[in-house]
């Protein structure tokens, strides 16, 4: 069957997610891999970032954050329980933890720093980057109940009981998010009733249900556009194919090898189809 994928290989939008004028928020947990750019803020439970992402807004965690070494934050990082900052992370204003503070060495914190808990000087993030190491692993020799669990364990561990499964916000390595443009060089999935702003670069897109997407869509692979969802832009793919659900609505191009069309769902712009174009009516009963 396919191959096991590194959970930090894609990127993951969940339903509800809203990307607003200062703050990227979502309910769940945020994973944001090596050395990616987030040009706003985070709001999330758990916030946990890779080695050398830069933050260009404000961090609040209503549960933990860990910040892997040379992280760089703009505005202040603030934490409603324990909170990991590895060496050499710059916080431009200030840290508050209402939990346990674990630090590590050369920590620049611009405005100071408070914790309600215990205060350890170390550096905690070797431990967190064995874990990533350790799931890796597992991955790759087909153990994915077992890396389930250490998942479960990094990021679900304070999950609410009401809503247990409660899909994480995942920004793989090396992405630029911002408000001009999301660019992975990985698959893209967004969830339902998101609301984002910018360009949405990646290899596949699949966007979810109701959604509103303030930008264009480009790819280079397979396109889906979800049901009643608003795409503000063009939407391009340079060898895949297209599909556009019931009652969505591009507002701009779409440029594709083959367009499948639902019912109810409009282009206003121009259509460049290299191969076929299917339009549903009625129920769908395509092929």
């Amino acid at each position: 069957m396919a191959g096991h994928r590194d959970p930090l290989d894609e990127l993951v939008v969940p339903d509800g997610t809203e990307a607003k004028e200062v703050a990227l928020e979502t309910d769940g947990d945020v994973l944001i891999g090596s050395r990616s750019t987030i040009e706003f803020g985070v709001r999330g439970r758990n916030v946990l970032a890779g080695e050398g992402v830069s933050v260009d807004g404000e961090i609040e965690a209503g549960g933990d954050c860990r910040l892997d070494m040379w992280c760089d934050v703009a505005e202040n990082v603030l934490v409603g329980q324990d909170a990991y900052i590895g060496e050499r992370v710059h916080i431009a204003g200030k840290l508050k933890v209402a939990g346990d503070l674990d630090i590590g060495d050369d920590v620049d914190i611009e405005e100071g720093f408070e914790a309600n808990g215990w205060i350890v000087i170390r550096n905690p993030m070797p431990t967190i980057v064995l874990m990533f190491v350790y799931l890796k692993h597992l991955l790759l020799i087909g153990e994915e109940d077992t890396a389930q669990r250490l998942i479960s364990e990094l990021v679900d561990e304070d999950a609410d009981e009401d809503d247990p499964d409660t899909e994480p916000l995942v920004i793989p390595g090396n992405a630029t998010v911002g408000d001009d443009a999301w660019r992975v060089s990985t698959p893209a999935t967004i969830g339902d009733d998101c609301r984002l702003h910018g360009n949405v670069r990646a290899e596949t897109i699949a966007v979810g249900s109701d959604c509103n997407i303030f930008g264009s869509l480009r790819a280079r692979d397979n396109v889906t556009v979800g049901n009643g969802t608003r795409i503000h832009g063009d939407l391009t793919t340079r060898n895949g194919d297209v599909t556009i659900t019931d009652d969505a609505r591009i507002l701009g191009d779409v440029s594709c090898a083959d367009l499948e069309l639902g019912p109810g769902a409009e282009i206003d712009g121009t259509i460049r189809a290299d191969g076929e174009i299917t339009m549903a009516t009625g129920e769908r009963d395509l092929e």
